[in-house]
């Protein structure tokens, strides 16, 4: 049977086609569910192997982005999320959907704690919403499911808060010492961190671009890449084409074969 995947909808969020079509493509069987149902019926959680959190503006981002998505989940089915992580499923959030599960408490998880917040999304340090491609380098030490075996990915972004920020350098350290930097926007041209914008479009900390929690089965990152699926996504695909080196398909889809491989 293929890996049953939920995708949650609703009230903003606006990736779900091309997400289902990722997973889809890469050999699952998403379901597309809206998040109203399934606080109405938590059970429902049960049949899938692996969720999904969104891009878009949830509930228009008013309050801060993912905060309202993230206190219904917790004040409605925390209990059955707990138990779906522990039965040892994945979880993947992609912008809004990463800063609902920071939002949440889902990452970074220490010490098996998915419901306390230590890390947030706060705005751009450019103070705007911004909307091009970056260069994403994965850290080959992390212990992350989705990115096994990746080095270098272009992937856009769309987000106005995306710095990854903490109160506590404790946090920050243990981040790092734990492996738990799954990917950081990195200059196409040295191939280190970047510092500086726009190769790090948000002033993250670290150049963090991802997280995972330590065991590597939840991720979240602030780049798109279900909105990297063909390689004519690609802003030079053209360029690449007349080179010899556009890829077959689209390097974003690599993230959710990992996954399906991993629930294979």
């Amino acid at each position: 049977m293929k890996p049953q995947i939920l995708i949650l909808t609703g009230y903003g969020v606006n990736c779900e086609a091309e997400s289902a079509h990722a997973w889809k493509v890469a050999g699952a069987t998403p379901t597309l569910l809206h998040l109203h149902d399934l606080l109405e019926n938590p059970a429902l959680l049960k049949k899938f192997q692996a969720l999904m959190f969104i891009g878009g503006f949830s509930f228009g981002d008013h309050m801060g982005s993912g905060e309202v998505f993230a206190l219904r989940l917790r004040c409605r089915i925390e209990n059955e999320l707990l138990d779906f992580i522990n039965r040892g499923n994945l979880v993947l959030g992609v912008c809004n959907g990463f800063q609902v599960m920071v939002k949440l408490g889902l990452l970074p998880g220490f010490d098996g704690n998915h419901l306390n917040r230590q890390i947030t999304l706060t705005h751009n340090a450019c103070g705007v919403f911004q909307n091009f491609w970056v260069t994403l380098g994965f850290e080959k030490k992390s212990p992350c499911i989705f990115t096994r075996g990746l080095g270098e990915m272009p992937l856009p972004i769309r987000h106005g808060e995306g710095k990854i920020c903490t109160l506590e350098t404790e946090i920050l350290q243990r981040l790092e010492n734990e492996h738990c930097v799954a990917c950081r926007y990195i200059d196409p041209r040295t191939r280190e961190p970047a510092e500086n914008f726009p190769e790090n479009p948000n002033g993250s900390l670290n150049s963090i671009a991802g997280v995972c929690d330590p065991t590597g089965k939840i991720f979240g990152l602030m780049p798109h890449p279900e909105a990297y699926l063909f390689p004519e996504n690609h802003p030079q695909w053209f360029r690449q084409k007349m080179a010899g080196k556009l890829p077959k398909r689209g390097l974003g889809l690599k993230i959710f074969e990992n996954a399906v491989d991993y629930l294979k």
